[in-house]
């Protein structure tokens, strides 16, 4: 039905929707997990926060796995680099996630506030960790990743771990880490009351402005700070079979707002992001916490998008050997391939959207201490 240029486009959007998808929905929950010690000043409370996410986490982390697999099937040339290049990150990122399973199945076992205390900081090292990685990741992405190829398209990373957390790459996962905080307060005022919801009011606030201020920060820095982008000069038909040595790449200063250049509509996502986490803070300061949360997942939507539309039609451009950067033309699988999984999607997407939808609506309503004690051995 469609060639293979334009699936090749159409898995880019597709894998962009993933990804925003797990932002948004393992995002809040990622984001109360940050918070969990903060808003909750005892065990009550602290199980009113865990009771919020607690029914849907799991499967609301079905969308990291969705996206992980997505780019395995779709990119396996990024998969194969980025999780050898990024070995030690995506380890960290593990060893983070295993808290929340075991955090929120153990927490409540026994009635002791040390063991209890221990979990609630677990949980909060798996909702904080994983943002701040993806963040840093993403960071360095814009400004190259360390491999190459040789001429059987076997990759070589030549980084390490420590120079993946540099200052630029810091400070983009301070956006990423502040704007799933954010959302996680917004989700918290939504779902609580009393002082836990102006806790997590408060919060919600400080982290959309912290947001904010990280992210033109970053974007300053990046048209600004002496960041060469990339820019392909040569390359074969879009439609070609997939050889990522085939093209041409070049270094500027201005590569990463070429898109902007060619398309200004473009620059609504940067704006959504800004405007819709200032809104948001404003909303749920003004009580009105559902329209919080739409605003702050469009703002998600906006800082992905500026990402991604900046990077386009790179997705790990090689700062080692620039004709090595990997693109949206030069890194799918086969024709044959993503038609198979296009239709996968057309499938099944729909159906994880629509009971997602049902079960949140099946648990929605305030949780509360009283909730809490009246169902004492179904909560968390």
């Amino acid at each position: 039905m469609f060639d293979y240029e334009t699936l090749k486009l159409i898995w880019w959007l597709l894998v962009g929707v993933l990804l925003v998808g797990f932002a948004i929905m393992d995002g809040h929950d990622m984001g109360v997990g940050t918070l969990l010690p903060f808003v909750g000043r005892d065990d009550d409370e602290r199980r009113v926060v865990i009771n919020t996410v607690g029914p849907h986490w799991d499967g609301n982390q079905v969308w990291f796995i969705t996206a992980g697999g997505a780019i395995f099937a779709a990119w396996p040339l990024v998969y194969a680099t980025a999780f050898s290049g990024f070995y030690w990150a995506m380890l960290a990122v593990l060893w983070a996630l295993f808290f929340r399973p075991v955090g929120f199945d153990y927490r409540s076992k026994i009635d002791n506030p040390t063991w209890r205390k221990t979990w609630d900081w677990g949980l909060f090292v798996g909702g904080a960790v994983p943002p701040l990685i993806f963040g840093v990741a993403f960071g360095n992405l814009f400004q190259g990743v360390p491999f190459h190829f040789d001429d059987a398209l076997v990759s070589t990373y030549t980084g390490s771990f420590r120079g993946l957390l540099n200052p630029f790459a810091l400070l983009v996962g301070v956006v990423s880490s502040a704007m799933l905080t954010m959302h996680g307060g917004v989700y918290l005022a939504h779902r609580t009351e009393g002082d836990v919801q102006r806790r997590a009011i408060r919060a919600a606030t400080v982290a959309a402005l912290a947001m904010v201020a990280a992210f033109v920060g970053a974007g300053l820095w990046l048209r600004f700070g002496g960041i060469d982008g990339y820019a392909i000069s040569a390359m074969p038909g879009h439609d070609a079979l997939p050889d990522p040595l085939a093209k041409t790449v070049v270094r500027s200063a201005d590569a990463w707002w070429a898109n902007y250049a060619r398309v200004p509509a473009i620059w609504l996502l940067p704006a959504l992001g800004v405007a819709g986490a200032l809104l948001a803070a404003w909303q749920v300061r003004a009580g009105r916490t559902l329209t919080a949360f739409v605003l702050s997942s469009l703002a998600i939507v906006g800082v992905i998008g500026t990402a991604g539309a900046a990077l386009f039609p790179f997705v790990m451009p090689s700062s080692s050997d620039p004709r090595s950067s990997l693109t949206v033309w030069d890194s799918t699988s086969s024709h044959l391939t993503l038609g198979l999984m296009f239709w996968a999607v057309v499938i099944f997407m729909p159906l994880i959207v629509c009971y997602t939808a049902w079960a949140y609506r099946v648990m929605r309503g305030k949780v509360t201490v009283a909730r809490i004690r009246a169902n004492e051995h179904s909560a968390y």
